[in-house]
């Protein structure tokens, strides 16, 4: 194992509700085919990392992302879902060596997106229409205002850190490789953080679906590099 941890995050590909243009949340629909392609796409150019093990939302589209990516890696055949809530059931078994070859997966509504409270279904183009263009993009773009009965991305930051703290960052300081499959805006809290980006630097930072971001830690957890992998590389 490398002395050195690395930190893999994968926002999910394009859901359902991405391509028809409709504020999402904490509303559980499916990838999108276009999405579904990313994601193969994405497990096509990580194929040849080795994961030690991997976080995902309690969202399907960040679930079935990861699964797509795993699906296409060569070091990965088998694995254990963990389910934050009930992971005393989850994880009451007596190990054995044939478990020492599954990859663990653990669930967590921790790094769910931006839960978008009354605009959740709606189409963003009819809430400009409602709302009002401004005020649309004030919630959406500034760190801590929400939307009405929502989160804003302040208050995103305030449950994904802590959690990142506690069950991601003692793993990467052990050396260890680990993928997260998440969201745009649980996303963008933890990339806030690990790049120490002001209030005014994450409001415009962009994270395509399925575009890979790849940080490398050593075992003081000071950051060592982070890069973009090309698709041009496929």
């Amino acid at each position: 194992m490398s002395t050195e941890g690395q930190l893999i995050l994968v926002r999910h590909g394009k859901s359902v509700w991405n391509s028809q243009n409709r504020f999402t949340g904490w509303v559980d629909v499916s990838l999108a085919r276009e999405g579904m392609e990313e994601a193969v796409r994405t497990g096509l150019l990580l194929r040849n990392m080795r994961f030690d093990l991997a976080f995902t939302s309690s969202l399907l589209r960040a679930q079935d992302t990861l699964y797509e990516i795993l699906k296409q890696n060569k070091h990965c055949d088998e694995y254990m879902r963990v389910h934050e809530l009930s992971s005393d059931w989850y994880e009451h078994f007596v190990p054995v060596n044939e478990d020492l070859s599954e990859l663990k997966i653990y669930i967590s509504e921790k790094l769910n997106e931006r839960y978008y409270g009354d605009l959740q279904g709606k189409n963003k183009d009819a809430a400009r229409k409602e709302y009002g263009a401004d005020k649309v993009h004030l919630w959406r773009r500034s760190y801590d205002i929400p939307p009405p009965g929502g989160e804003s991305l302040e208050m995103t930051a305030q449950r994904v850190i802590p959690y990142y703290r506690t069950h991601i960052e003692p793993h990467l300081a052990r050396g260890e490789s680990v993928l997260v499959s998440a969201h745009g805006n649980s996303l963008r809290a933890l990339i806030m953080h690990l790049e120490e980006l002001t209030k005014e630097q994450i409001l415009d930072y962009e994270l395509p679906t399925g575009s890979p971001h790849i940080y490398r830690f050593n075992p003081a957890m000071r950051l060592l590099d982070k890069r973009i992998p090309s698709f041009r590389n496929l």
